[in-house]
């Protein structure tokens, strides 16, 4: 990276429509010499004001570049709009910043969308220099206007006229700076460069653009107290880096990407490659550098970090794009509110229409070119009238076209009330995908936020990536109004696919679909649009006021009196207070003043009103079906959406993580409750017990639990006969399997209580600290290996922890039995029964934790094992097992193979191929 890499600053103006920005950016290039003489915009001009639509309206609507020298620093300014109809552009510019200039107009004051610029750059976190123009008007107050700037924007505003009054000012906003004031005299030059780096301080400066009158102590404060680079975070070491903050094209119709490099150097012919927001990849050669000032460019063949240019050869950026090193930035906080039909010429083609109208969305991204297919018609989100009229402007000089604008609509959105689990399934002939998918409702504000907690060995990680952008590459629609769905978090929970019948369009479907099945279960919530409102009336006028707000849904804070005036604060419907401007001159004679800031979307003041009027019934949106398509004796069929959680393949995964938390709560209880001294860690049953915690009598149970219980061991193992050779066989119960099963020869039972055993073996405990399910899935893996050796039959028990109501579990775990015991019935109980209906006829061994006694294991023949003990035996047979493994690999003998069940097998096969580790 060359020397002077650090010597570039980037510093944006902004201001209040009609503040004397653009005149500002005229008196800068002309004291800079970059102009020979000074333009204005009334005589059109300006020497930023480069397009015919902007000369003729006298405003600001694309923002502009223009370069110039400051002291030993090279500079970029960028002009940006000033009209609130055009703020997106304005917002788009302030990622690229090292610095902004503040116009405010002294004739005006604080305007209300001064301050939106306030609170934006604060959020960009961007240093800011303060220019107060029109000081040469009549009635402009100096003092009056600082205490202004200092109550509704920053006590931190500070005049930066080098007297005494300004040294005690800026030395109380930072500790070393009056530290070296008391000792010095006055705060070091680095200091307040800090300090104003550090948004501490806001240097303000008065004067009269126009006249050039305090324009050069304005350029003086920036070249002394400005620090190059500033916004660059990145070096040539770590690779190219650059941030887009606009798109446009010339007047041959190139398409241009401008760019500011944040990091390395860009060069003529290099390849850039990025993802669109649909996670689109995309690799395109830069074929042109231009560095443009006013209309004209310089043509580069190389760019250094902290340069602000326009690449042609790119077709896939977008604003807010980060390439290389950076990263996408957030969405932008301004957004359009209305809703307008584009009316076309009765002779024009709708596609081709379409596709130049998409054109000017890609340059100002707000836009939101949408083809209702319903109603066919092409709508665009639009901030208001005056963007109306510019864009027919725009429209009619690049295609020829004349169009006109509807109504403005309000733009509303949705979002949901409560957690749910979507659930999409798509299964016609030949093709097959599920996808479950968690909504939940996010903070007001936050937009849609996509994540996966799905488990690779659950779905591949390619189709959970495939899953995810198809969540990003469309807005979906709520199932009130059709409106965008908003503040939702959504997870990728689980998902199943077929490894020969899955093709990426199946997930697609599957994905749409879960989305819309969760909308249609989430108590959804209609959201508007809201301002937040600053009214200025004559003092008698304050009754009138309030009553109006009141009518238009609004809320207000107390009244402040401020000289014959009343201000008043507060947040209103944007549907409501849209047109209250014109009323506000009318009762007030001209004496009344509102200015409105987008604060933000809000539950609508009105939704049932709303909905009946426009409409929408999800269940007939053709496009966005909240159904799944199931498949059965060879042919696909539809199922509604709240059908699908009985045909779904997958479990229920929201009911499943309650699982899973109610399990980690009972473990945790059982863990504390064994570190008391408690001896079960679990909750009293009700028997009988002794000083020594043993049973002081043998449990009653009645008939009708005896047969429970029996038919609990039939579904589990069969019905159980005694032969005469004093051994046990098994006869399968299950009239859907095969009659003639093999018979197995049981000799001993072993049951496990699971969670006593996971938080006495340290390693599962260590692991049921991330993962409750992983621990006891270990756990399942070890006895598994157990069983194949020693030959008895395993039962493993976990204590009840479904949901409420959930009756007894059995399922087959490859060679042994795992019970999840039914509602408030703990795994202790469970073995307490199965010993006592088997322990006087056959060997049963119960393994449980240390210093735990199963009340009745000892007294009705069964034997205990403590975890311990239970260890060191797995560990032994661990060690036979591989003992016996090395001995008999080599010589190709089967005796370990003879004497494992086919499980054992396969798992010893994956070991030998080196697929598998020894477990």
């Amino acid at each position: 990276m060359k020397k002077n890499v650090n010597k570039h600053i980037c510093i944006g103006i902004l201001a209040h429509v009609d503040a004397g920005k653009t005149t500002l950016s005229e008196g800068i290039l002309y004291l800079c010499g970059n102009i020979r003489k000074l333009g204005r915009v009334d005589y059109k001009d300006a020497f930023l004001d480069t397009f015919e639509l902007e000369r003729s309206r006298g405003i600001t609507i694309f923002s502009k570049q223009a370069e110039f020298r400051l002291g030993d620093m090279q500079a970029t300014l960028l002009d940006t709009p000033g009209h609130v109809d055009f703020s997106a552009e304005m917002e788009r510019t302030l990622q690229v910043l090292d610095y902004a200039i503040l116009v405010v107009s002294g004739a005006d004051g604080v305007q209300g969308h001064t301050r939106t610029l306030w609170n934006l750059l604060k959020k960009y976190w961007i240093p800011v220099f303060l220019f107060i123009n029109k000081m040469d008007q009549n009635g402009t107050d100096r003092d009056a206007l600082m205490a202004e700037m200092k109550k509704r924007l920053d006590e931190s505003c500070i005049l930066f006229d080098e007297s005494e009054e300004f040294l005690e000012n800026i030395s109380v906003c930072d500790e070393t700076a009056l530290e070296e004031y008391l000792e010095q005299g006055r705060p070091e030059d680095d200091t307040i460069r800090r300090m104003i780096g550090e948004r501490r301080v806001f240097p303000c400066y008065f004067g009269s653009a126009l006249k050039l009158d305090g324009v050069q102590e304005l350029l003086d404060g920036l070249k002394k107290y400005a620090q190059p680079g500033r916004a660059l975070k990145n070096d040539a070491e770590n690779g190219f880096g650059a941030k887009v903050y606009k798109i446009s094209r010339d007047d041959q119709g190139n398409r241009l990407t401008h760019l500011r490099v944040t990091s390395g150097i860009l060069h003529v012919k290099d390849s850039l490659s990025g993802e669109t927001k649909c996670g689109e990849s995309w690799e395109e050669k830069v074929n042109q550098i231009r560095v443009y000032s006013g209309e004209k460019y310089e043509l580069l063949q190389e760019a250094e970090a902290g340069s602000i240019c326009a690449v042609t050869g790119l077709s896939m950026t977008c604003p807010g794009e980060g390439i290389g090193r950076e990263k996408m930035s957030d969405k932008p906080v301004l957004e359009p509110v209305l809703n307008y039909q584009i009316m076309l010429p009765k002779d024009c083609d709708v596609h081709t229409t379409l596709r130049n109208l998409k054109q000017l969305e890609e340059e100002d991204p707000m836009l939101r070119i949408v083809w209702n297919e319903e109603l066919g018609e092409i709508h665009a989100r639009l901030m208001g009238e005056v963007q109306t009229e510019i864009l027919k402007s725009v429209i009619r000089e690049r295609f020829g076209m004349e169009v006109e604008f509807g109504t403005g609509n309000i733009v509303y959105k949705e979002t949901i009330g409560k957690t749910v689990e979507g659930v999409g399934h798509f299964e016609p002939l030949r093709h097959y995908a599920e996808v479950h998918l968690i909504l939940e409702p996010a903070k007001r504000g936050s937009g849609l936020e996509l994540c996966s907690d799905c488990s690779e060995d659950v779905l591949d990680k390619n189709w959970q990536r495939l899953i995810l952008t198809h969540l990003a590459e469309k807005v979906h629609r709520g199932v009130l109004t059709g409106s965008a769905v908003t503040d939702m978090k959504i997870t990728l929970a689980a998902g199943r696919a077929h490894l020969k019948h899955t093709e990426g369009g199946d997930f697609r479907q599957a994905t749409y679909r879960a989305v819309r099945q969760g909308l249609m279960q989430a108590e959804p919530v209609l959201l508007e649009p809201y301002y937040e409102y600053r009214l200025e009336v004559p003092a008698e006028m304050v009754g009138r006021a309030l009553t109006d707000i009141q009518r238009m849904a609004g809320t207000f804070e107390p009244p402040e009196t401020d000289g014959e005036m009343a201000v008043i604060s507060g947040s209103a419907p944007v549907a409501t207070m849209r047109d209250y401007q014109m009323e506000v001159i009318g009762y007030t004679k001209g004496r009344g003043r509102l200015s409105c800031i987008f604060k933000g979307y809000e539950p609508c003041h009105n939704p049932e009103e709303v909905i009946a009027e426009i409409g929408y019934d999800p269940e007939r949106d053709l496009d966005n079906p909240a159904g799944s398509v199931f498949c059965a004796h060879g042919a696909g069929f539809n199922v509604p959406w709240n059908q699908v959680p009985d045909y779904m393949h997958l479990e229920n995964q929201l009911e499943k993580r309650e699982v899973e938390a109610r399990a980690r709560e009972e473990a945790r209880r059982q863990e504390e409750a064994l570190k008391s001294g408690n001896m079960t860690g679990k909750k009293e049953t009700g028997r009988g017990k002794t000083g020594t915690g043993r049973a002081d009598h043998r449990p009653s149970w009645n008939a009708k639990e005896e047969k429970e219980l029996e038919e609990i061991f039939i579904r589990t193992y069969g019905k159980i006969e005694r032969n005469t050779g004093n051994t046990l066989r098994t006869v399968s119960a299950d009239n859907d399997r095969k009659k003639q099963k093999k018979e197995e020869v049981i000799e001993e039972y072993l049951l496990v209580d699971g969670y006593n055993i996971i938080f006495a073996w340290d390693d599962l405990k260590e692991l049921a600290k991330e993962n409750i399910e992983a621990a006891r899935n270990k756990l399942m893996d070890i006895l598994c290996n157990y069983q194949g050796f020693k030959k008895c039959a395993v039962i493993l028990v976990f204590d009840a922890y479904k949901v409420e109501g959930y009756a007894m579990e059995i399922q087959k775990y490859h060679n042994i039995h795992v019970v999840y015991t039914k509602e408030a019935e703990t795994a202790d109980q469970y073995i307490e029964k199965v010993v006592h209906q088997i322990g006087r006829k056959y060997h049963v061994t119960v393994a449980t934790s240390d210093g735990v006694e199963q009340v009745v294991t000892l007294g009705q023949g069964g034997k205990l094992i403590s975890a311990r003990e239970f260890r060191e035996e797995v560990e032994i047979v661990r060690r036979q097992i591989q003992e016996e493994w090395e001995s008999h690999r080599e010589s190709g003998k089967n005796y370990l193979f003879d004497h494992m069940d086919d499980a054992m097998r396969e798992e010893m096969n994956e070991v030998r191929l080196g697929r598998k580790e020894f477990k």
